[in-house]
C-alpha cells in the first residue's frame, strides 16, 4: 500500500475529506496536511508541504486539491523535485504518470465529482512510469529546475 500526502484549500476540503477516507479504507497510509474546514485559507504553504513530504521520501506521492486545482499545482511545482500534474480526467492522470513521472496529483474540487476523483486517484496510483524516451524528457525538466 502507498504512503500518500494530501492537502487542500477550503474549496477542495470536501473532496479531500472524502479521499482521505477512501484511501484509508483501501489500506493506504494517508498524511492529511490540511486544511481542516471550508473556512477560507491560503493554499501555497499546504501544497508546498505536500510536495516537500514527497521529495523527502516520506510519501510515495501527493495529492493537492483546490477549487480548480490550478493554483495548487503551481504552488506544489515550486518545490524542487516535484512534478505536479493537474488531472481532471482519467487520460491526463494516466499520461501524467506514464510519460511525465508525476509525483503529485492536483485536482479541482469544483471540477471533479467524487466518483471521478476516486477513479483519477486510482489511475494515478496504479500507473507506472514508462521510462524510455520519456526519461530523457523528465531529465530535461529536472535540469531546467536546477538552472536557478
Amino acid at each position: 500500500m502507498a504512503r500518500i500526502a494530501i492537502g487542500s484549500d477550503h474549496a477542495g476540503f470536501d473532496l479531500k475529506a472524502h479521499l482521505v477516507s477512501f484511501l484509508a479504507d483501501l489500506g493506504h497510509k494517508v498524511d492529511d496536511q490540511g486544511t481542516d474546514s471550508t473556512e477560507s485559507v491560503d493554499y501555497p504553504a499546504i501544497c508546498a508541504g505536500v510536495g516537500r513530504t514527497v521529495v523527502a521520501g516520506e510519501a510515495d506521492f501527493g495529492i493537492v486539491i483546490g477549487g480548480s486545482g490550478q493554483g495548487e499545482q503551481l504552488a506544489a511545482n515550486k518545490v524542487r523535485g516535484v512534478r505536479a500534474a493537474l488531472c481532471n480526467c482519467l487520460y491526463t492522470a494516466r499520461m501524467a504518470r506514464e510519460h511525465n513521472d508525476a509525483n503529485v496529483l492536483s485536482m479541482g474540487g469544483r471540477v471533479v465529482g467524487i466518483g471521478l476523483a476516486e477513479e483519477i486517484v486510482t489511475t494515478f496510483a496504479t500507473t507506472e512510469f514508462e521510462g524510455g524516451r520519456h526519461q530523457r524528457r523528465v531529465d530535461q525538466i529536472t535540469a531546467l529546475e536546477n538552472e536557478f
